[in-house]
């Protein structure tokens, strides 16, 4: 039984470039509907390299778009918790309650395991009254304490595991913080800057490579809150 035989030339230009037939669909369909008593060996692997290679494509997007869907479910969780943050934040009628809630509803919420304001006085009495929730040091720390005295800009969010000049920020809780977002704060052109600090126990909740709009956010409203607060009669 006599065969036609490929031309020499076309079959070197297939075994030199075989992505010619398994990228072309016309080229693959034929494959795919030939009879498979008439078709060779060459031609049954070629149908079995196209497949491989659909089921990786189809593999590869699948694993896209769960990772999009992730992604998209815990922005959005996340955008829930700091807008239920803010709300139970601002439902305090003086600075106190203000700053109690703070230290309680709102880092349970934000499922942080402290949260302390950093406020800076020349002298410390200015806010003395506040509770545990503040923490007062000399002017300059906090710009320092954000750059770990580095000559670098002081950025409005910074993620990172915990220093060990940390301790002294978190009421003896020190030892057993592990990450910490700094959200740096601007008080007014009368104030001082001002630092949020956020500490959890677990290393990884706060990291660099997290996105920090979200907390940005956070510090926006707070800081304009509290500069309320700050010129009002507390």
């Amino acid at each position: 039984m006599n065969k036609t035989l490929m031309a020499n030339d076309l079959r070197e230009k297939i075994i030199a470039n075989p992505n010619v037939l398994l990228e072309d669909a016309d080229v693959m369909r034929a494959l795919v509907g030939a009879n498979d008593d008439n078709m060779g060996v060459n031609i049954v692997d070629l149908r079995s390299i196209a497949m491989e290679r659909l089921e990786a494509r189809f593999d590869r997007l699948e694993d896209t778009h769960r990772n999009v869907i992730a992604a998209a479910y815990d922005n959005l969780a996340g955008t829930n918790q700091v807008h239920r943050a803010i709300l139970r934040m601002l439902e305090a009628d003086t600075l106190l309650a203000f700053l109690t809630a703070l230290t309680g509803d709102v880092a349970d919420i934000l499922r942080v395991d402290t949260i302390r304001l950093v406020l800076e006085s020349e002298t410390g009495e200015d806010f003395a009254d506040l509770g545990p929730a503040v923490v007062v040091m000399p002017e300059g720390f906090v710009d320092g304490y954000v750059t770990l005295g580095r000559n670098v800009p002081v950025r409005p969010v910074t993620l990172r595991a915990t220093q060990k000049i940390s301790s002294a920020l978190y009421n003896g809780q020190g030892k057993d913080i592990l990450s910490e977002a700094c959200l740096h704060l601007d008080l007014g052109p009368d104030h001082l800057p001002g630092m949020l600090v956020m500490g959890a126990e677990d290393a990884a909740q706060f990291t660099p490579q997290q996105g920090t709009d979200l907390l940005t956010f956070f510090a926006g409203v707070f800081e304009r809150a509290m500069r309320r607060w700050l010129t009002a009669d507390r």
